[in-house]
This record gives C-alpha cells, structure tokens and sequence, in this order.
C-alpha cells in the first residue's frame, strides 16, 4: 500500500470528519420547513460555521480524489471511513465526554476491520469492465436504493428518516466516489475534451448536490449519533461495490481471505455503530420545530 495514497485518505477523512461536525452543529438549528428542499443549502449559507464546515468536506473530497486517482476504491474507501474517529474527537472536545470503555471498543474495532479487510483482500487494479450495462445496473441499483429510502424517510421523517436519508445519502456518495475515480481516468487520457464529453463529470455533480441535500436534512432533524454511523457505513461499501462491479478492482477470492474481508467489513460495521453512538456525539437541539428560526453565526 503507497504512504501517499495512506496520508491522502486519512488526510480526506479528518477533513469530512470534522466538517460533517460542524455541518451537523449548524443544520439542526434549521426551520424544519426546509427538510429535503434545495432552500435548506440556501439558509445553511448564511450560518458561518456551516460554511466552514462545507469548506472542509470540499477540502476532504479534494483529497480523495487524488487518492482515488492514486489507489484502488476498494483500499482508499475503508480508509476514508476513518472519518467518525476525527468527528468523534472534535465531538469530545464539545461535550467533553472521556473516550470510556465503548469509545475504545469502537475505535479498535473500526482501525482493526480497516486493517482486516485491507491485508485479507489486498486491493489492486485490474482490467475496468467495459460493458455499458454492467456500469448502469450497479449504478442504477445503487440510485434506486436511495431513492427508494429517501421516500420512505419523507413519511418518517422525525424518527427512522434521518437513518435512512444517511444511509440513502452514503450510497449516492459511494457512486460519486465512483464516478470521481473514472473521471480522474477521462481526464488523465485525454484531458478536458475526453472529461467534458463524457457522463460521468455531470452525473458526479448530480449526485453530489443530492446527496448534500439528503446529509443536511438528515443533520437537520436528528442528532449526530443517528446520522452519521449509517452515513459512514453505507458509503464505503458502496464504494467497494462500485470498485469490484465495474472500476476493475480485485480483491483475493479464496476461502481465507474471504474470510478476513468479511470479517474486516464487519468489524468496520460494527466499530462505526459502536462510535457513532458514543455519549460524545451531540444529542443535538430538543428545541421545538416552532422555535428553530436560523440564526447565523
């Protein structure tokens, strides 16, 4: 495994993690009237700390990009899953809560399915599937499903919606991650002409801004232990799901190592749910609806 590729994917994942924090800090105290509606990014705008917040998510996904465009998907995704230990850490520094028992439990788990999966599977790059439909069936299925969750979340919106608008949302940001690898690949063959004429730079904006819309609302209706472990979780296995489908990832097939990868997945599962539920992580706002008028600043 490159250092580079390493440093790039823990560098992306503090970023994310600390602006999903802040993001979250500043779209809880949103008027309720904006759930799911391009107006919520609007008003979130004018909140100084949402910006700064955004700001460093955009840094992060800059980050990896590069390391998508260096390493396999199916390697960078475990390692940007590592964003719950930063928005921990700077969680614990709001609500002063020691680490404890689970924290470190969590913390073990998440770092040693990370390393499970990593060294059992041993990413590396193959031959990308050409085939159109491959890509579109993976892809499709992967926008389907959260399209699907997002219309359950808009009938449960204050009790289950905000799990399923993460999880919604952590599948669209694995297919973007995707799309962002391929993308880098256009631009490396052929430059601007060969990224401008294709899909995948238009569709990578598509999904993007949809899924910063179904994160805020989710921030903006729960607080960050119901959000951000489904959020966290979704997303790298739909990146790997990507990464093996059609990018041309391998990873090593046989019984041990399956074994070690589906330990290693689980583990990751398990140690962001453990974290991700953490008394550090905000409760968030219990004021009522009514009464969470923006206020910037």
């Amino acid at each position: 495994m490159s250092v580079l590729v390493l440093t790039l994917a823990v560098s992306a994942a503090c970023c994310v993690g600390l602006g999903f924090v802040l993001q979250q800090n500043a779209a809880q105290r949103a008027p309720l009237s904006d759930f799911l509606s391009p107006r919520l990014l609007l008003d979130l705008m004018r909140v100084p700390r949402w910006l700064g917040g955004l700001g460093l998510m955009v840094v992060g996904m800059a980050l990896g990009a590069v390391a998508l465009s260096r390493g396999e998907i199916s390697l960078v995704e475990p390692l940007l899953a590592t964003n719950l230990l930063f928005a921990l850490a700077l969680s614990r520094r709001q609500t002063r809560q020691p680490l404890g028992r689970q924290g470190w439990l969590g913390l073990a788990l998440l770092a040693g399915g990370v390393t499970a999966f990593i060294l059992g599977g041993q990413p590396r790059a193959g031959a990308a599937v050409t085939d159109p439909l491959r890509h579109w069936l993976i892809i499709g299925t992967m926008v389907g499903a959260a399209l699907l969750l997002t219309a359950c979340a808009k009938r449960s919106r204050l009790s289950w919606g905000p799990v399923l608008l993460a999880v919604a949302a952590g599948l669209l940001y694995g297919v973007q991650d995707a799309l962002t690898r391929v993308s880098g690949q256009r631009f490396t063959e052929g430059g601007w002409l060969e990224l401008l004429t294709g899909w995948q730079p238009y569709g990578l904006l598509i999904i993007g801004f949809t899924g910063l819309i179904l994160v805020q609302s989710a921030f903006e209706t729960a607080p960050l232990r119901m959000s951000l472990p489904a959020l966290t979780a979704a997303e790298p296995l739909a990146g790997i799901a990507c990464g093996v489908g059609f990018l041309g990832d391998r990873l090593r097939t046989d019984v041990g190592a399956l074994t070690w990868e589906a330990a290693g997945l689980a583990a990751i599962v398990a140690g962001i749910v453990l974290l991700g539920l953490h008394p550090a992580m905000p409760y968030g706002t219990t004021a009522p609806a009514e009464e969470r008028d923006l206020q910037p600043g």
